[in-house]
């Protein structure tokens, strides 16, 4: 049995690529929920759900570089290939649909990852900074505006809060990504 290459905990922030049916890689964030099955969750009929329900497969990546995680998380971002030179590790995954509602008018579905290959391309000495931080929650809050499950003006309120602190506490790659969080947000 493949084993993740990290230890998970809580909500873990990822990037998966999942093949889409023009022989292309959609690539997207997704947060896995550690367990005894490591699952994961989508909201809406997105590319990552349509191309899980029809190959069951997708590649999760660990990336630390938060201007690809944005271009993941809010734009419409496709490769020729699931592997990216910003991933310190790729895990290939099975992928089975555990369960699908909707709520407050929202597909969502629930799906079991279950690791079939690891590639570990970089380890490093873990830091914690706060401006990454806030350049995730900035995209959380910036990827569910307009979604009826949630309230916009409470979003809009957590994107503010996190780019103060992202301009605050983060470098120049905090900074950069955190402008584009807000170029995608309000459209050219």
């Amino acid at each position: 049995m493949t084993e993740w290459p990290v230890s998970l905990r809580g909500v873990t922030e990822s990037v998966v690529a999942t093949e889409g049916p023009n022989d292309r890689w959609n690539v997207a964030a997704l947060g896995l929920h550690a367990g005894d099955v490591v699952t994961a969750e989508t909201w809406g009929r997105t590319r990552t759900r349509r191309n899980f329900e029809r190959t069951g497969v997708g590649n999760v990546c660990f990336t630390r570089d938060p201007r690809f995680f944005v271009e993941a998380a809010i734009a419409v971002c496709e490769t020729d290939e699931p592997t990216f030179p910003e991933a310190d590790a790729r895990v290939r995954v099975d992928v089975t649909r555990r369960e699908a509602a909707e709520r407050d008018g929202t597909p969502w579905a629930s799906w079991a990852l279950e690791p079939t290959a690891v590639t570990v391309s970089e380890e490093r000495v873990p830091l914690t900074n706060r401006g990454f931080a806030a350049v995730i929650e900035a995209t959380v809050a910036a990827s569910r505006l307009g979604v009826d499950a949630y309230d916009d003006a409470v979003l809009r309120r957590r994107l503010e809060h996190a780019t103060a602190v992202a301009r605050r506490c983060g470098g120049p790659a905090e900074r950069d990504a955190i402008d584009r969080v807000h170029d995608l947000v309000e459209g050219p």
